[in-house]
Formats: C-alpha cells, structure tokens, sequence
C-alpha cells in the first residue's frame, strides 16, 4: 500500500535495508569516503536501526547530472519496483550521496514516496512533514550551491594554470602527464607514440603523405597508435593532429580565451613545420605521391639544355627486355623538344669535368686565407642578420602590446575578432624567427672545423663524387659550380662555370681561363 504525501509510515514491521553507496572522485577513495567505507558505515547504521540490508547499490560517475539516470540508482529503483509489497528504507550515508541539485532532489525524493519506500540518512533526519521539507529543500539547495561554487572555483583554477602555459585537460597523443617538481602535472613525450605523431606531422608537411587519409593509413598501420574497436582512426583526430598547437609547444584554449601562449612543455615539432602543414591544409588538391626519382638521377635539376637552357627532365624508358635511364628537353618550341639522351653519357661526361677541379696541393695553401676572409665576412653578416632578427621580434612584441591596448579600448565585436587575429599571426612569426635564431646558435662556429671540411672538399671533389651517396653528390653540385651543367644532345657538354674557390685556384695553377672555364690542353 502506497503512502501519501506526508502520511507516517508503518513502522510495525521490520524494514529491510537498501544501502546506496557514491563516489565522484578518486580522491573520495583516497580520503577514506570510498564505497567500501560507506556501504560500512551505512551496514552499521542499519544494524542499530535493526534493519537487514537486501542489497547494495554503487555508483562510481562523476558530475552531477540527473541522480535517477545513474546506474545504480536506477538498479534501486528497479529493485522497489519489483518487489511493491515489501516495505524498504534507503540508506544514505551523506546528503550529498541523495543529489547535489534542487530539482533532482525533490524528484528523487517523490520517487522513493511513491515506491513506499523511506529514507535515512547519518548526518540528516528526514522529517515527513511540511516543515521538514522545507529544511530538506534549503539542505539541498546549499548543497547545489556548493557544487556551482566547486566548478567555479576549478574552472578558475583551471585557467589560472594555463594562463601560466599548463594544459590542463587530457593529454593529446604524443604526450603524457608526469609530476615534475615545481610545477605539478607536465606534459611530457609518450613514446612510441611521440615519434609516430612527429612522423605523420612532419611527413604531411613535406609531402610524403599527400592527404590527411595518407596520413590516417599511416597511423592505422601502427599497432600501438590508439583506434576505435574497429581498428581505425577517426577522421576529426587526423584533423586535431594537423592543427593542435600543443606539438608546437603552446597552449591556446577558446573557453578561456587564451590565444598562442608559450607552454611549460617542450614540443614534438617546429613552428616551421607546423606553418607548412597549415599552408597545405589550406590547398584544395594534392598531387598523387610519387617516387623520388633523385636516387637515379644525380644531375636531376641541374642539367640543362644545350639548346634552350631548360632544366633538362629526367626519366625512364622501357625497352623490350628492361628500362633505360636518359635525360630529354621538355620546351616546345626547343629543336631538342622530345630527344632523350642517355644518362650514362651525360652524366659520364659531367664526371670528366669534376676530375679536372683538383687543384695543385702547393695552392691548398692559399685557399686558407681565402676561406678566412670568406668567414669573417659570413660570420659579420651571421651577427648583422641576428641583431635584425631580434629587432623584428621585438618589434612584434610593441605590436602585440599596442593591439592588447586597442583591444581594451574597442567595443566592436569584429574590431576585436580582427585584432585578435593580427596578434596570432605576430605571435607565429615571433616563435619563426626565434626557431631560426636558436638554430644558427645552435651549429659549430669553429673556424677551423669548416676550414678542414673544405679542404678535403677542394682536395678531392671527384673521391666525393665517385662515392655515389647522393647527398654527397649535392654538395659537389652546389658548392663546385656557379650554374647548372650545359649539355648538348649532339654537340655534348658546354662548358660549366666553375664556382669561385675552384675558379681562383685554377687561375693560380693555371687550369682555367680567366672566365672561368675550364681549359683544355
């Protein structure tokens, strides 16, 4: 028989119990209000009570939310409606266990009533009367209010903190937390996964992965990178992955309005790989990714028609039985448009000029002076170009500070909106030219380790050459020569210019003609 409203219950007969036991945090378990706690205490107050217990019911969800959708209490109010003839008393050991919210708790109080169930609680006594819920109302009223001043409070916490460059929201992957001394929970690299998000970051920018999907195929090839239970990656992760400034080492956040600070983390990439990866999401198409033919092809963008004067392309041609190697002039127009030449011919005869740049030991001697004069005006330019780096930073800082004012001063909505967004773009260019900056301190300035390195470079450009390594060759190509290789399909090589070191010494020996050309004997 159900009660009404405020009618006293029958306590004749023995009610059995119905422990609820919750907890919102780890911190509760830590503090001893776990649920192994309460469902003792609540056990203990039954007993004195003579209540036996029925049954237990947990809940371990945190937030507020509506009480009567959680698990638990919805297996209680379950449990009351299919047994309507036994009479229950629900055991909490807190208010705050009832509901932290006005509404819900009314709600959950009527659903209990209507169940013909009771209430008890340790630190609060129910009272069926009109005056007792009015005290039960303002109780749970507090209460709500208490749980608004909590979030509010943390939310302020929560901004503070990254207001000083703390993330402090879950760790995007790549990154975990750790407890640092000094400043509490830090982000720090999670390998393997920091490498594999650096390697998609830096392979999109670059090329290597031409679309996001090349870049979600690579990360669903790896067995440890995070998936869904159907081992993919979502779509929208791809995208965070690409534009998350927390791999750049700042912390932006639109709730708190927090735009481009420096964060206490250290990052997986450079701004400048981050600028690139933005300036391809921008693009609408990709080409499809193709191999790099450069292993192949040692003079590809250096050799030019000895026609026209186009780099000349390079290529493969298949044959009957396998594939040729050549060269061939892509101008129209070009009376060699279309010929190929083969690779072997061309680039053997490049190799013939390469052995005619070692110079005579006796004039290696006087490359040192010229290599000193050469650094001293490089080293001069270096701190020249620093000094006007650091002015443009600090030029963008008086930028940054003058937009702040007239954002203090502006009411309009885009003015603002349009600020905002110059500061941004001053706040990357800040971070470029501070990246550039650290890396030119960064590499050796010792004299003398450039001067050996060169020495050997102008002793034996042709061992260096004949090595194969195609790094090695590029060095060749960029520091030995002035201009590209001219090459003739019928005629053959035209004289290249000879870049100034190899030039000056030639002129000494002998070698060369005042233009630079080598002579022939």
């Amino acid at each position: 028989m159900r009660q009404s409203r405020y009618t006293k219950p029958n306590t004749d007969t023995p009610r059995q119990a119905l422990i609820y036991c919750r907890v919102s945090s780890r911190a509760q378990e830590a503090d001893g209000h776990g649920l192994q706690s309460q469902e003792t205490r609540c056990r203990e107050f039954a007993a004195s009570k003579g209540h036996p217990v029925a049954a237990v019911f947990p809940d371990t969800i945190t937030g507020g939310g509506d009480f009567m959708k959680r698990p638990g209490m919805v297996a209680l109010l379950s449990f009351l409606d299919a047994q309507p003839d036994t009479q229950f008393v629900v055991i909490f050991d807190d208010l705050k266990r009832f509901a932290r919210d006005t509404r819900f708790h009314l709600d959950l109080r009527e659903a209990f009533r209507a169940r013909g169930a009771t209430i008890e609680c340790l630190n609060f006594k129910f009272d069926e009367t009109p005056e007792g819920e009015f005290i039960e109302t303002i109780m749970a009223a507090q209460g709500a209010l208490e749980r608004k001043q909590n979030g509010r409070q943390v939310a302020q916490k929560m901004k503070a903190r990254m207001q000083l460059g703390y993330w402090v929201h879950n760790a995007p992957v790549g990154f975990r937390y750790q407890t640092v001394k000094g400043h509490g929970k830090l982000l720090k690299p999670d390998e393997p996964h920091a490498s594999t998000v650096r390697e998609a970051i830096e392979g999109f920018a670059i090329g290597r992965f031409q679309t996001q999907a090349e870049v979600k195929r690579f990360l669903e090839s790896k067995p440890d990178y995070p998936h869904n239970k159907n081992g993919k990656v979502r779509d929208k992760r791809i995208t965070d992955l690409l534009t998350n400034p927390l791999y750049v080492g700042y912390v932006c956040s639109e709730v708190y309005e927090l735009n481009w600070l420096k964060g206490q983390h250290g990052p997986l990439i450079s701004m400048a790989t981050f600028e690139k990866v933005q300036q391809r999401l921008k693009t609408t198409g990709y080409a499809p990714a193709r191999a790099d033919i450069g292993e192949d092809f040692s003079l590809r963008g250096f050799a030019t028609c000895g026609d026209c004067g186009s780099n000349l392309r390079s290529s493969w041609s298949k044959g009957k039985t396998k594939y040729y190697p050549y060269y061939l002039c892509q101008s129209k127009g070009c009376d060699s448009y279309g010929k190929s030449i083969p690779r072997d011919k061309i680039e053997g005869a490049f190799a013939d000029v390469v052995k005619t740049l070692e110079p005579s030991p006796k004039y290696l001697v006087l490359a040192k002076t010229m290599f000193r004069r050469a650094w001293d005006g490089r080293l001069a330019q270096a701190k020249d170009a620093a000094r006007l780096t650091k002015r443009q930073i600090a030029d963008a800082e008086s930028q940054i500070e003058a937009l702040l004012s007239r954002i203090m001063q502006a009411s309009n909505d885009a003015v603002i909106g349009a600020y905002e967004n110059k500061i941004t773009e001053l706040e990357k260019s800040k971070v470029l030219m501070a990246e550039n900056l650290a890396e030119k301190a960064s590499k050796p300035k010792r004299y003398e380790d450039y001067l050996e390195l060169s020495l050997k470079f102008l002793s034996s450009p042709w061992k260096i050459w004949e090595s194969g390594d195609k790094n090695l060759r590029r060095i060749v190509l960029r520091l030995g020569f002035s201009g590209g290789f001219s090459y003739h399909r019928i005629d053959g090589a035209r004289t290249p210019k000879i870049a100034l070191p190899f030039k000056a010494l030639g002129m000494l020996s002998g070698s060369v003609n005042v233009n630079g050309a080598v002579r022939e004997d």
